[in-house]
């Protein structure tokens, strides 16, 4: 007991300060990485008058809009995908903006709205739309819709959807017709206007142009450039962005790569000239794939087309070049047919793709071709029958051509069947009871199956380029050894300027995200590693860094120093003009010649023979002057002017109805009003973009 209570008396303090420590230790733990952690990591892509947008729900977002997407186009490269994400964003944008001004001027939408915008006297234009049938409104089927959405999950979700628009619909117009009903022109202003534009001028002028003075006479200085930058900030307003200088080392082919795929394709070429299935053949081997239809000679674009569109059935062409391919083209079949093709048809959908048991499907679609062929009215069955939310309402009618996308069966029927034929045909969707309404054009339509060949950079190719682009970025240690080692290994190198923080794609490289995300992650002058992108290797440097606001004057240099420098030649030509007493003193003194314009007008800042110049314009109808003084020296923007009016005629233009310009004014406010609303409250608003943090 005594050793016991040794270790008690020895360590009872330690193991206090152990327990206290472990505490501790897990009350900072959760501080710092429990869910609602001090240093828990920022999710949010952005921020709009506080309201964040966090990564998950964004990315929701955009899988939504890409999903909708590809129910128009099944492929997304690239450029769309960047175009959704842009789009995503600002529909969140919009969504806060305006909710925030609906919110500060009261505006809401009540439920009672949105019922009577479906199913009231006058439904909402979005109602009429989706329920229009032979160009009018079908208040019935809009019904039956409604009927149907207690049992029918997918009518349900989508009456939701269209009340949700709905709402935000009624909340937009409320508030756009609040602002326009705003937009007043005042009768004084139109009075005045009218008054002003009344009369044209014919002036007598001396123009001392800038360009008599040299440029290389006039000295100016950083502090004068800034100062007019600063003077004129809203002309020089920039977003952030960078400026990126690159080379790139393409891995293009080589002829050593070219000899090894023409070698690999004419391995081939027996298999192709010999083999009965061809579809299979082409399928397995070729970099393009078998298209198992008929193209008109008319429509057919390839390469060495006359060559190809008469061959004999059998025989083979080639081979020859198509952009990085190499090609061989056969000849599998020809025939006569129509080059364009109208039909309309009814769906009875079954099978696999959903819709009824395909026995019934099959008798329904049996009783409609005899009615069809009865006389009945066809687009009245379309209508009532149809499964095709694609063509209901253009009354079942496609027109098609030999490359159209649609199913072989289909196809197969409305260009081999004739004119004025009806018959039932079974496709994956059902059956179609289909009536060819026209053919036209009959002539030769080819099929032909083309055994193409890439030709891709080998890997030693891929090497080489590697190694050249490794080498450069050895030597390019900063941005002078970048610009020198272009210089002395005589390289061609490209400018991405305002590369935007949620770029994806640099024009001459393509897909290049890293890069962007690089350029936004270093400082100016920094060179990059290698970069891979499909077959190019890029190194880059960082050349410039825009933070929004004020553009810096290294990025607007050429622009600024020409204002500056025509406002100091202005000043010198002043100071030779003084105060002319008349146009034969100013012609004179700076050796130039007097000369006339004549149909100035106060609303046209355009002069015929002297181009943009608003103050001459203005001053032409100076009551200071008028017709018996001679102007002081005038700024223009080609040059210093001084103008005497000879005489003042009647505008040819008749003048206007009071009433009617200001409605006229007002109109045009107001059609400007939904394009340029939403960017003006944009601008007004507290907005954040972080997503290049994630992407």
């Amino acid at each position: 007991m005594s050793v016991i209570q040794k270790i008690r008396d020895k360590y009872a303090v330690m193991i206090v300060v152990v327990i206290c420590l472990a505490i501790v230790s897990f009350l900072l733990q959760d501080a710092f990485f429990g869910k609602s952690s001090l240093s828990r990591r920022d999710t949010s892509v952005g921020k709009v008058n506080g309201e964040d947008l966090d990564l998950a729900e964004y990315q929701r977002r955009i899988q939504d809009a890409e999903n909708n997407a590809r129910q128009q186009m099944p492929n997304i490269d690239d450029q769309t995908r960047q175009y959704i994400r842009e789009q995503v964003w600002n529909e969140f944008l919009n969504e806060q903006i305006m909710q925030a001004q609906y919110k500060v001027l009261g505006i809401s939408v009540t439920e009672a709205e949105v019922v009577d915008q479906i199913k009231g006297k006058n439904p909402n234009p979005v109602v009429v739309q989706q329920f229009t049938r032979d160009g009018q409104f079908d208040r019935n089927a809009l019904q039956q819709a409604i009927s149907q959405a207690s049992t029918n999950p997918q009518i349900r979700e989508g009456l939701h959807q269209l009340e949700s628009y709905i709402a935000k619909y009624q909340e937009r117009q409320k508030y756009v017709t609040l602002v326009k009903q705003g937009i007043y022109y005042p009768k004084w202003l139109a009075t005045q206007q009218q008054a002003d534009n009344s009369q044209t001028a014919t002036i007598s002028y001396v123009s001392v142009p800038y360009a008599t003075i040299a440029d290389s006479t006039i000295r100016v200085t950083d502090a004068e450039l800034n100062r007019f930058i600063q003077d004129h900030k809203q002309l020089f307003k920039v977003e952030e962005s960078r400026k990126i200088e690159y080379v790139s080392f393409d891995a293009i082919p080589s002829a050593a790569d070219s000899t090894a795929a023409i070698q690999q394709i004419m391995a081939m070429k027996q298999e192709l000239d010999t083999t009965k299935d061809i579809a299979g053949f082409i399928n397995r081997n070729s970099d393009i794939k078998y298209y198992d239809g008929y193209i008109s000679k008319n429509e057919t674009k390839v390469p060495m087309k006359d060559s190809i569109v008469n061959l004999p059935v059998g025989t083979v062409f080639g081979p020859y070049y198509d952009n990085n391919l190499i090609v061989f083209a056969k000849m599998v079949d020809r025939k006569n047919m129509p080059d364009s093709v109208k039909v309309r048809h009814i769906l009875i959908a079954s099978g696999p793709q959903g819709g009824i048991p395909d026995s019934i499907a099959k008798k329904r679609a049996d009783s409609l071709e005899l009615a069809v062929k009865g006389g009945a009215d066809f687009k009245a069955l379309v209508s009532e029958f149809s499964d095709d939310p694609g063509s209901k309402q253009t009354g079942g009618e496609y027109d098609l051509t030999p490359s159209s996308q649609f199913v072989p069966e289909f196809k197969d029927f409305a260009f081999e069947g004739g004119k004025g034929q009806t018959k039932v045909v079974k496709t994956q969707f059902g059956y179609h009871v289909i009536q060819i309404m026209d053919q036209k054009n009959i002539g030769p339509a080819i099929k032909v199956a083309y055994l193409g060949k890439s030709v891709e950079a080998s890997k030693e190719t891929n090497n080489n380029a590697f190694s050249a682009a490794s080498n450069f970025a050895g030597k390019s240690n900063s941005a002078a050894a970048f610009e020198k080692t272009v210089q002395e290994e005589k390289l061609n190198k490209r400018i991405a300027d305002n590369v935007r923080p949620m770029d994806f794609v640099i024009p001459g490289i393509g897909q290049s995200r890293d890069l962007v995300r690089w350029a936004y992650e270093s400082e100016q002058g920094n060179v990059s590693k290698v970069f891979t992108f499909d077959d190019k290797y890029v190194v880059a440097v960082l050349s410039s860094v825009r933070a929004e606001g004020t553009a810096p004057l290294a990025d607007v240099r050429p622009q600024v120093e020409a204002e500056v420098k025509k406002h100091k030649k202005a000043e010198q030509i002043f100071a030779k003009l003084g105060t002319p007493a008349s146009l034969d003193a100013a012609a004179k003194s700076t050796n130039q010649p007097t000369l006339n314009a004549e149909g100035v007008s106060f609303a046209t800042p355009f002069i015929a023979s002297l181009g943009f110049e608003p103050r001459v314009a203005g001053a032409s109808f100076n009551k200071k002057w008028g017709t018996n003084a001679v102007s002081a020296p005038i700024e223009g923007n080609g040059g210093v002017y001084v103008i005497k009016v000879d005489s003042f005629q009647p505008s040819a233009q008749p003048a206007q109805d009071i009433a009617s310009q200001q409605a006229a004014y007002e109109q045009g406010v107001k059609s400007m009003l939904d394009q340029q609303l939403f960017e003006v409250l944009k601008k007004k608003s507290d907005v954040k973009d972080t997503r290049g943090k994630f992407f």
